[in-house]
């Protein structure tokens, strides 16, 4: 099976100002390792502040690299920052954890599933429409939603759009930054619902981040849980929430309230 994402040795650090002329660095990310395989999912789980959301903002470039090699689909990434973005292009797109602050409030829905097929894609406007209303489907939206602005949406609605548009130039990696935990837990059930489908039938690659261990054990294969910018285990999901080795990784187990079991459509 072919890899997606390979990370190795990763590390994140941040400057931070202490006084008018002093900087500390904060280390954010310390030499963390990963694959993500074709058609599967690992999710990046730990408390606020692990490093979690370091690491996916750092394959896309908004985070700064201070060490180690991101590889997609074979390829080293080594720009950053906008250059970054405009590298990975359409092989990596991210769902965000807010909807409601990831849609552009001016834009119509149907602009903005647009968007990416519009920078990213050489489409004609016939055919763009026309995906845009495929795209709208598949999430579970109605044609007519296009025209609709984001606050005419309940928050389940937007994250469908939000879904779409990452989705929309077929990319090789979709990087999910706690796209549910906004959500009350019945709306949870469905977009990770809609997540696992959209995988089965289109053959999607997730990065999951989570802090929620129940939705997790529902959507990931495999799972990374960090602590203070490592990774302190590694493994096949189902083996590490029910037999976990590492002390912090018991603790997250007692610590942290899960999401009832989220019954998934066959």
């Amino acid at each position: 099976m072919s890899t997606v994402l390979d990370v190795r040795g990763l590390g994140v650090d941040y400057r931070v100002r202490t006084g008018i002329r002093s900087t500390r660095v904060n280390r954010a990310v310390d030499d963390v390792t990963f694959t993500v395989e074709t058609g599967k999912t690992l999710a990046l789980v730990g408390e606020s502040g692990s490093g979690k959301t370091s690491v996916a903002r750092a394959v896309l470039g908004l985070a700064p690299t201070s060490r180690g090699t991101i590889t997609i689909n074979g390829r080293t990434l080594h720009s950053r920052g906008r250059s970054r973005l405009k590298e990975v292009g359409r092989e990596v797109q991210m769902v965000f954890q807010q909807p409601g602050g990831s849609l552009d409030p001016r834009m119509s829905i149907g602009e903005t599933v647009a968007e990416p097929l519009t920078y990213l894609s050489k489409l004609s406007r016939a055919a763009t429409e026309a995906r845009v209303v495929e795209l709208l489907d598949l999430v579970g939206l109605e044609g007519s939603f296009r025209s609709r602005k984001p606050r005419d949406l309940s928050g389940g609605q937007r994250q469908r759009v939000a879904i779409a548009r990452a989705i929309a130039t077929s990319p090789s990696l979709v990087i999910c930054d706690e796209p549910t935990s906004s959500l009350d837990v019945s709306v949870q059930a469905q977009i990770i619902n809609l997540l696992v489908r959209l995988q089965r039938e289109l053959g999607l690659t997730y990065l999951f981040i989570s802090h929620s261990l129940g939705v997790v054990r529902q959507i990931a294969g495999n799972v990374a849980v960090m602590y203070r910018g490592r990774i302190v285990e590694l493994g096949q999901t189902e083996r590490v929430l029910d037999r976990p080795q590492d002390p912090y990784t018991q603790a997250l187990l007692r610590a942290v309230p899960t999401v009832g079991a989220v019954e998934v459509a066959g």
